[in-house]
């Protein structure tokens, strides 16, 4: 006996009712997970490009040669705007101690002089140079004077402000002596404001160094 179709089409129809309705409460049981890896995701990825981000970063030495960030792979980095003139210039002592302290558990300290805050780097980077050698003994890195703030930014700050913001939850740099630290992995662990003596973060970049502090 041969069904008549409107009925063929209304057994179809309920039988597709039926098919479909226990996978409804499936579909809507799984989305809360496919949403959390979804920020998985995003944050997986954040932290490649941020660790990326640094690694291919690079600055300008006083002599004009590049200093390649990439050469900085599983360091521990502390990177400090400074100034010769400034209230807080005697910091350069405290940062040559930490860097002949952990030098050689992996610390590298690298120096951004810089004249954007009240004029108090007026010296070229020859004098810059000089000034620091002679009267702090500073042996680190100190790389090509340049801005840390407005449009002519070195791309080195520019990266370090957008990773991690500071007082208030500001990105611009306040003032010389700002300090960011960077971990093995290229991230921004932490930012300090000018009045954060070098002394003070000893205990953190022993840790990230596995190393004991010591009082300098």
């Amino acid at each position: 006996m041969i069904t008549p179709w409107p009925v063929q089409r209304c057994i179809s129809n309920q039988l597709l009712r039926i098919n479909r309705a226990p996978y409804r409460p499936c579909y809507h049981h799984l989305r809360p997970s496919l949403s959390t890896l979804s920020g998985l995701r995003y944050r997986l990825l954040h932290n490649i490009m941020s660790q990326s981000g640094f690694y291919s970063l690079k600055a300008t030495l006083p002599n004009n040669q590049t200093y390649d960030f990439a050469d900085l792979k599983g360091k521990v980095v502390l990177i400090v705007n400074t100034a010769s003139q400034c209230g807080f210039t005697p910091q350069y002592k405290g940062l040559q101690e930490l860097h002949e302290k952990y030098k050689d558990k992996g610390l590298v300290v690298l120096g951004f002089p810089c004249n954007q805050f009240g004029g108090q780097e007026p010296l070229d980077d020859a004098g810059v140079a000089e000034f620091c050698t002679v009267n702090h003994g500073v042996t680190f890195p100190l790389m090509k004077k340049s801005d840390v703030n407005g449009d002519n930014t070195n791309e080195v700050f520019k990266w370090l402000k957008t990773e991690k913001s500071g007082i208030l939850g500001l990105a611009r740099v306040k003032w010389n002596f700002e300090k960011f630290l960077i971990d093995k992995e290229g991230k921004v662990v932490n930012r300090w404001a000018s009045t954060t003596t070098p002394v003070a973060i000893d205990a953190e970049i022993a840790k990230l160094t596995h190393s004991t502090p010591e009082k300098l």
